[in-house]
């Protein structure tokens, strides 16, 4: 919808302005639904490739809200913590060697559904199974180097979201596009 602004003449001509009204929604017949959080980090090699801001444009186009952000070398009990349930797997000892072996992007995503959408956003593990369009497949070859995790249960995107942000917090904020996503 657009409203017609007049401005003040100039000497010469009176100008007309076009511009954009933000629709007012009403609050009695919204339902509430609780959004969700997952916890979202682009590994070192998509740091070191210089893939994060292609990464975050992606969540950002999606609609979802960003809560967390930061730069973070990952000390090793954190990376052990994070990686606990794979503590039997053969790899986990080069896992957490990875993860710490240069710096992350840690990010905390709000929005109805943002975990399943995450996953598709991201892509399958294995980045040669992964569709074309996806995170992993279009910037990943090899499962080690897959670029990115994502949250795969809202449980886990509460739980990595407080080992990674810990007492830090997330920003609460209201995006001025809210309104053009959301019902």
């Amino acid at each position: 919808m657009y409203t017609k602004l007049q401005s003040k003449p100039s000497v010469a001509h009176a100008r007309t302005a076009t511009v954009a009204v933000r629709p007012t929604l009403s609050r009695a017949n919204a339902v509430s639904v609780r959004s969700e959080m997952s916890y979202v980090m682009i590994k070192p090699d998509g740091v070191q490739r210089g893939l994060v801001g292609d990464i975050i444009s992606r969540f950002e186009r999606k609609g979802f809200q960003l809560k967390g952000l930061k730069l973070y070398q990952t000390p090793q009990a954190v990376a052990e913590e994070h990686y606990k349930d794979l503590k039997e797997k053969p790899f986990y000892p080069a896992l957490v060697g990875y993860i710490c072996s240069g710096p992350v992007v840690c990010m905390v995503w709000e929005g109805k559904g943002v975990v399943a959408s995450a996953r598709k956003l991201i892509g399958a593990t294995n980045p040669l199974a992964s569709e074309p369009g996806t995170i992993r497949g279009d910037f990943a070859i090899e499962v080690g180097r897959n670029v990115i995790h994502g949250s795969d249960s809202p449980e886990n995107g509460e739980r990595e979201t407080a080992i990674w942000f810990g007492s830090e917090g997330l920003v609460e904020w209201t995006p001025t596009m809210t309104p053009w996503l959301k019902e």
